[in-house]
């Protein structure tokens, strides 16, 4: 071989490409792999404990099996495409789409405001892989079998609770118990109509109904208004209220957050013939309490038993209101003392019952010994007289 040949091998690839025709270049460009750097692996095994083979079968060795609807523990790497990515351990990291990242959203929240970088949560698994080995994963789904759990643990205790409406129907109002929606039928709504006003507030309630399997979430105001405030009324207390609406039978009073029946008989002594000539929606009125259904949290009111006068709340109704409580008082006085009488006269009949079995016994013992039954007789002349 000549000094130019060995001149040409001499000088480094990259210029020996330049200077070879293209078809050789393209050939060679092909095959070159770059610098090829040797690497003892006895000499990495004995500094850092374990050689590149191994660290290979220890790779292939782990199980990177997920399935859908396995619970993992995860991080929250990156915001991406609305959702955010989360490094499960897997070969690929998962995706958590906008709606699966809270059981309860508000319109038009973003991702950033529901779960932040770098948060470590418990993930569900809700598909298969896809084609890049991306599995989906849910917060929701978790906290959906979380809050129920906590209706039903709540259930069980019977405590009243409050929780916010959400949406007004035909039918009722929808509240938000846990994060679930929860069902208020109109009936079951103390003191008030199901009207938009409604919507953001806050009533205390209690359950009527939980059903998991069914997805089946029924409250009731009702039953927490009677549990709660019905426990400090009874009957003859004096309270105030505001008309909420009247019909030709009476006025409904909502007294407290609860509903009662002003019947038109119990108005006024004097006889009613148009009961919006007396009363208006919305007027404050004081009233009674004659009588209570705590389960079902109905209460019977009552106007005439206020009346100084017969015909008061006619004539004058500001005199019924101003006098109520001395009125109340008076009336319950004279109740009582009445109760007492009848009592008594109750007492003095069973009494006098006795005395009577006790005297037709001994007039049927003389009329045994003597041969006569005159004191028998007697005794049952007085018995039935006392009966009659």
């Amino acid at each position: 071989m000549g000094d130019g040949a060995l001149s040409f091998l001499a000088r480094p690839l990259f210029l020996i490409l330049l200077i070879l025709p293209n078809s050789h270049t393209h050939s060679i460009k092909a095959r070159y792999k770059g610098p090829q750097i040797r690497v003892d692996d006895a000499g990495i095994e004995g500094d850092v404990g374990f050689s590149y083979a191994s660290f290979d079968e220890a790779v292939a060795a782990v199980d990177y099996s997920f399935n859908r609807n396995d619970v993992v523990r995860g991080t929250v790497v990156q915001y991406d495409k609305g959702g955010c990515i989360v490094d499960i351990g897997a070969k690929a990291s998962a995706f958590l789409p906008l709606g699966e990242a809270a059981l309860v959203q508000e319109q038009g929240r973003s991702i950033e405001s529901l779960i932040g970088i770098d948060d470590e949560r418990n993930f569900e698994i809700i598909s298969d892989e896809d084609e890049n080995g991306q599995l989906m994963v849910s917060l929701r789904r978790i906290q959906y079998r979380e809050a129920w759990e906590k209706v039903v643990a709540r259930q069980a205790t019977d405590e009243a609770f409050d929780a916010e409406c959400v949406s007004v129907n035909r039918g009722g109002a929808i509240f938000l118990v846990e994060g679930l929606r929860a069902f208020l039928p109109g009936s079951h709504l103390a003191g008030r109509l199901p009207d938009d006003d409604l919507v953001g507030q806050s009533l205390p309630l209690k359950f009527l109904e939980v059903n998991q399997e069914e997805n089946k979430l029924v409250v009731s105001n009702r039953r927490a208004v009677v549990e709660t405030q019905m426990e400090d009324l009874s009957r003859g207390d004096v309270i105030e209220g505001v008309v909420k609406a009247l019909k030709p039978y009476g006025a409904f009073v909502e007294v407290g957050g609860m509903s009662g029946l002003l019947h038109i008989s119990q108005i006024s002594m004097d006889r009613i013939v148009d009961i919006e000539g007396v009363l208006r929606p919305g007027q404050r009125v004081k009233c009674m309490i004659i009588d209570h259904d705590k389960v079902n949290g109905r209460i019977a009111l009552s106007t005439k038993t206020l009346e100084p006068e017969p015909g008061d709340m006619i004539k004058d109704p500001d005199r019924v209101y101003a006098q109520a409580e001395d009125t109340a008082r008076v009336y319950l006085e004279k109740q009582e003392a009445e109760r007492k009488k009848r009592e008594a006269s109750a007492k003095d009949i069973v009494l006098g019952l006795g005395d009577a079995l006790d005297d037709l016994s001994v007039g049927m013992d003389g009329g045994v010994g003597g041969g006569g039954g005159g004191g028998g007789d007697d005794a049952s002349d007085n018995l039935d007289s006392l009966l009659n």
